[in-house]
């Protein structure tokens, strides 16, 4: 059968159900890697923020265009879109009308903004998959739309990984013996620069600890350099590994906070904003978190400094915290207790087997 998938990472799970499996994606390497043909990398879609989506509205619709025609040519027995609502949801409206079966995996937070989706969701998605535990409740009680719960990729991913040793992790990476705090300040550069010239204020206060910034992917070694003393050291495209030997951690918002608490590692959450963006998102979400984790437990589990209040005074007085054993072993259990609530991994395989069989039912 023919796969369509925008955009993300797979597993090549779909393979192993279906041996014949044509895949063409839009997706990242290790979706190549699986072997299916790349359309387009994912990075070229991954605009965020309401100003940055504005600027690049011009780019963005090229590429809606362009996806719809290769579809049609392609004519797969199922489209899988994966994330980037802006995106995907204008897809799914057009295969919805040429009768193409949609399967829809990691649902857009319309539990946090733009609940009115829900009508596009039921008028165009076939099959949605998602992967917060509140997200069933919120569809099917709420909504009374069924959704599959597949548990987080996450679990997936870190499942399984070996423990590093510190020791030999800090001679590979020229670090030297003090206990690690790892800085994970984004991805993009203006990103990068705006949440390090804040992290790294807390450097002169813990001279008994080393810092250790997580190289993002998508940029190149020496743009790092600017930040690096003897006490900023910096490891690329080590993130797990880094976090797998960390004694704390100052996580830019997003994916990284759970990841970050998957490692059982101590955090804070910081996130400073482009000041529209921001003005604007306060103002039609009403979450009372910004972190996943905080989401998923619908509690302060980890502090979570925003806009002013992330600041070198209130920001040194946090990490100092994570330091105090009584804080430590409470933030600690509630990452086991989060664990539970985000159930087994396997979700690759669970999510792959329900597109299959729904996919080969309608063949």
């Amino acid at each position: 059968m023919k796969y369509y998938i925008i955009a993300g990472e797979a597993s090549g799970e779909l393979r192993k159900l279906d041996e014949n499996a044509e895949i063409r994606f839009w997706g990242g390497d290790l979706m190549q890697q699986a072997g299916g043909t790349l359309v387009k990398h994912y990075r070229d879609l991954a605009f965020m923020g309401f100003a940055e989506v504005l600027m690049n509205l011009r780019t963005i619709l090229d590429n809606i265009a362009f996806c719809k025609k290769d579809i049609a040519a392609f004519a797969p027995d199922a489209l899988i879109l994966i994330d980037y609502p802006g995106f995907n949801m204008r897809i799914a409206k057009w295969a919805k009308e040429r009768r193409l079966p949609t399967h829809y995996y990691i649902s857009p937070q319309i539990w946090a903004w733009k609940e009115n989706r829900i009508k596009s969701i039921r008028r165009d998605v076939d099959h949605m998959y998602v992967i917060l535990p509140f997200e069933k409740d919120f569809y099917e009680k709420k909504h009374q739309f069924p959704v599959h719960f597949v548990g987080h990729p996450l679990l997936d991913v870190i499942a399984g990984r070996p423990k590093h040793n510190r020791d030999v992790f800090k001679t590979e990476n020229a670090l030297d013996a003090r206990p690690i705090v790892a800085l994970l300040p984004g991805s993009r550069k203006q990103e990068i620069k705006k949440m390090l010239g804040i992290m790294l204020t807390t450097v002169a206060k813990f001279p008994q600890y080393q810092f250790v910034i997580a190289g993002a992917p998508g940029q190149d070694k020496a743009f790092y350099d600017q930040f690096l003393t003897p006490d900023v050291r910096l490891v690329m495209n080590k993130t797990y590994d880094l976090l797998s030997v960390s004694s704390a951690a100052l996580v830019t918002s997003g994916t990284a906070t759970l990841e970050t608490a998957l490692f059982d590692v101590p955090e804070v959450v910081c996130y400073k904003g482009n000041w529209i963006s921001y003005q604007i998102a306060r103002r039609i979400i009403t979450l009372k978190y910004i972190s996943l984790v905080n989401l998923i437990m619908d509690a302060p589990v980890i502090t979570e400094l925003i806009q002013e209040d992330l600041n070198p005074t209130r920001l040194q007085e946090e990490l100092q915290k994570l330091f105090e054993p009584a804080n430590r072993a409470r933030m600690l259990a509630d990452f086991e207790q989060l664990r539970t609530v985000l159930g087994q991994s396997g979700t690759a395989a669970k999510t792959a087997r329900l597109i299959f069989e729904a996919t080969e039912k309608q063949a």
